[in-house]
């Protein structure tokens, strides 16, 4: 199955892009239980100290290997941003061993499990996470004073995946893995030769997780889906990240929504942010 989700030959379809001086996308083609062409997407952002942090790691190709060492190879920064973000980070961690790797509560157990399953893409891979976030103590959890410096973030439990949101404060672009998604994924399928909404799946599901139009589909997924625990405390956290000064917004899954990021976020989250559906 892992076959079917994660490209087998990363270098001929990855789309390495420099955002801005200091941020590098790392866009793929990958599709979620093999039927649903999302995307998948790293971010490398080099901090004002130097130093370099990666958000969901790709694959670490020998592209990858050099656009780190252009940008100083200075790796001090793992980031799984989620429960499900995490493939490849044994391999940066390997590659890095000197960097903290950072991740949600729970990911750690679940790693630990599929170390056990020969048929895992994490089988024997046990990675020692330096900073945990939890629900326990929510807001409390610090990275490092370089890294706090440059990011804002919150964590988010009660999203079903558990989602960790960033924003970059110098070039005012927010960072998110589940949390958001602005499908289809033309860039990171303009690689592969085929259409990133290719069969009728991928259109029916690139429908419900777009921004386009009044992005009802994805305000419905949030609804009723993705916070439906605790919408309350998603909403604590969705005012929080509405309150940050960003202007771009990287996602995993679907294209970077390069200008207008705040209004977009608004829209998605518009009953999130209003203390209710309207």
């Amino acid at each position: 199955m892992t076959s079917k989700l994660i490209p087998s030959n990363p270098s001929a379809v990855m789309v390495i892009r420099d955002i801005t001086p200091n941020i590098t996308t790392l866009s793929v083609p990958f599709a979620r239980f093999g039927l649903f062409r999302i995307g998948g997407r790293g971010t490398i952002v080099r901090l004002t100290s130097g130093a370099l942090s990666v958000f969901s790691p790709t694959a670490l190709t020998p592209e990858v290997r050099a656009k780190l060492l252009e940008k100083g190879d200075n790796l001090k920064y793992i980031i799984a941003p989620d429960i499900e973000h995490h493939i490849f980070i044994s391999d940066w961690a390997r590659a890095y061993p000197s960097a903290q790797v950072i991740g949600v509560e729970g990911l750690a157990e679940k790693r630990a499990a599929a170390s056990k399953d020969p048929k895992s893409p994490s089988h024997g891979a046990q990675v020692p996470f330096a900073t945990v976030f939890t629900e326990k103590l929510k807001g409390q959890v610090r990275v490092s004073e370089e890294f706090d410096r440059d990011f804002d973030y919150e964590y988010v439990p009660e999203h079903m995946n558990k989602e960790l949101v960033f924003c970059y404060k110098p070039d005012r672009t927010l960072i998110v893995a589940d949390y958001l998604f602005n499908l289809p994924a033309t860039e990171q399928y303009s690689r592969t030769g085929e259409a990133a909404d290719k069969g009728v799946m991928t259109r029916l599901f690139g429908a419900l997780m777009g921004t386009q139009g009044r992005a009802l589909g994805q305000k419905r997924y949030l609804w009723y889906g993705a916070s439906a625990a605790n919408r309350e405390g998603f909403g604590e956290s969705a005012r929080r990240i509405g309150g940050w000064d960003f202007e771009r917004i990287i996602p995993c899954h679907g294209d970077v929504v390069e200008v207008g990021g705040m209004e977009v976020f608004r829209k998605v989250f518009g009953w999130h942010l209003g203390g209710g559906r309207k």
